[in-house]
């Protein structure tokens, strides 16, 4: 089992690791202002110094990035709108190219892709950018949480806003009963016990969002056969790992990442909500929802419902087939010599 500490020695500033971090300087120095930051307003309106006001600045700290990747987590959710309006074509630019595998037809196939992509604002690799963000903020936060014991010892110099009079405070918070620098090897029996609440809350939320995702924003289609099968296994699969990783993170770290697992869970809720998947349950769900919501909304303008307008349409299409009489003109054939 992997873990930074050492009695004389960070672990985390040594080899591969050390370079790493060297590298993601810049973001471990924003997140230390942005916690003590936090934690001097909720000292100033009342809170102790030491306790929950560092528990609530890990929380705060998690919103505040969260609050950066929503905006662009909601262009994601339009560029893959974007990108399934688009299916059909790029279906037809493939096939268009398909077996052929000389250099000149991939570019070809390539350039007409792009094309497609930017006259549409379509981005194929949108998907990806909260992941990009979140990755390296929780990486820092690891490293940043398990180095503050080292900075209030002295072994390692101070880290952005964290001092070693700082470093101090936070590590002598506890929090339910157990330190926040503390890892599950390193807590007695109590503390392991609320270490592995923690974990097992990590593990169903990540759950949670994912079986949630399968049952409600995959089209009916793909809900069947070996690949879905896979799929619904993989949403065991991740939360097992969770543990492992758990059990050697700082308990301030398993604070993060609880929040930040719910947290994603109440945005992919919201996704499928906002952003269902065309032809999945949840997309018939939002058909029924505005459905309703313009009916509710024609009634408070004084408007006549859907159902009525479909019936006036229906009823004005009867009378005009009853006036013609129900004849049916016979067509005329052109340069018909007469």
């Amino acid at each position: 089992m992997f873990s930074p500490m050492n009695s004389d020695k960070f672990l985390l500033d040594s080899g591969f690791f050390g370079w790493l971090y060297k590298i993601l300087t810049p973001v471990e120095w924003l997140m230390t202002q942005i916690m003590v930051l936090f934690h001097k307003l909720l000292v100033l309106i009342g809170m102790p110094a030491e306790g929950v006001s560092w528990i609530l600045a890990i929380v705060f700290l998690v919103l505040v990035v969260h609050a950066c990747i929503l905006p662009i987590f909601v262009r994601q959710m339009q560029s893959m709108r974007k990108m399934q309006a688009l299916q059909p074509k790029m279906q037809h630019i493939q096939n268009k190219y398909k077996g052929k595998k000389d250099a000149a037809s991939r570019e070809a196939m390539s350039r007409e892709m792009t094309k497609l992509y930017q006259d549409n604002g379509a981005n194929p690799a949108g998907s990806c950018l909260p992941m990009l963000i979140q990755g390296p903020v929780f990486m820092c936060m690891f490293y940043t949480l398990s180095a503050i014991p080292y900075i209030a010892s002295g072994i390692r110099k101070p880290l952005g806003a964290f001092t070693k009079e700082i470093a101090g405070n936070f590590s002598n918070t506890s929090f339910l009963g157990v330190k926040i620098t503390t890892t599950f090897g390193l807590a007695d029996t109590s503390g392991k016990i609320v270490i592995g609440i923690f974990v097992a809350l990590m593990c169903a939320a990540m759950w949670f969002m994912q079986f949630n995702n399968m049952r409600k924003n995959l089209p009916r289609a793909q809900m069947e056969g070996s690949q879905y099968k896979m799929q619904q296994g993989m949403t065991w699969i991740f939360p097992i790992m969770y543990i492992f990783s758990g059990v050697t993170m700082p308990f301030a770290v398993l604070i993060y990442w609880l929040t930040n697992n719910i947290a994603n869970m109440v945005r992919s809720m919201w996704q499928v909500y906002t952003f269902p998947t065309p032809g999945s349950p949840a997309a018939e769900e939002k058909e029924v929802r505005d459905h309703e919501h313009e009916n509710v909304r024609r009634k408070r303008v004084g408007q006549i419902s859907l159902e009525e307008e479909e019936l006036e349409r229906a009823k004005e299409v009867a009378e005009q087939r009853e006036g013609q009489g129900f004849q049916r003109q016979q067509p005329k054939r052109k340069g018909r010599k007469k």
